[in-house]
């Protein structure tokens, strides 16, 4: 593999720091560009194994409206985005539906939990 640069804009805080990921064989060797530890973390996490919080909506039977926003509970890899969406694409749901409900216990096997991010009460 040998040596490779990436770039990223950090996105854990408003500062937006322009980071430089220098890896060697697959592996991290320096970080560079970051003003707090948060962004050589979220550096390594993303040139590595990259993972990301899912946000989406659920169609609802029932309800006072047709759809009810969800995301999971914590972030998942990023591979697995379309499998967890079609997860969530094939769920129906009854009203009334509460904010937090877990509605998917483990989404594509990865012991992070759906839930539904508003309430939805009974027509």
């Amino acid at each position: 593999m040998g040596k490779e640069v990436k770039e990223y804009t950090c996105i854990v805080c408003p500062m937006g720091c322009s980071l430089k990921v220098e890896l060697e064989d697959g592996k991290v060797v320096k970080v560079t560009g970051n003003t707090c530890p948060r962004g050589e973390k979220y550096a390594i996490t993303e040139s590595t194994a990259p993972r990301r919080v899912l946000t989406s909506t659920v169609r609802v039977s029932g309800g006072h409206l047709p759809l009810c926003p969800v995301r999971t509970k914590g972030d998942i890899p990023k591979e697995k985005l379309f499998d967890a969406m079609k997860e969530v694409n094939a769920l129906r749901i009854e009203a009334p539906v509460s904010i937090g409900d877990v509605l998917i216990p483990d989404i594509c096997g990865t012991g992070v939990p759906l839930i539904a991010t508003r309430n939805i009460y009974k027509a």
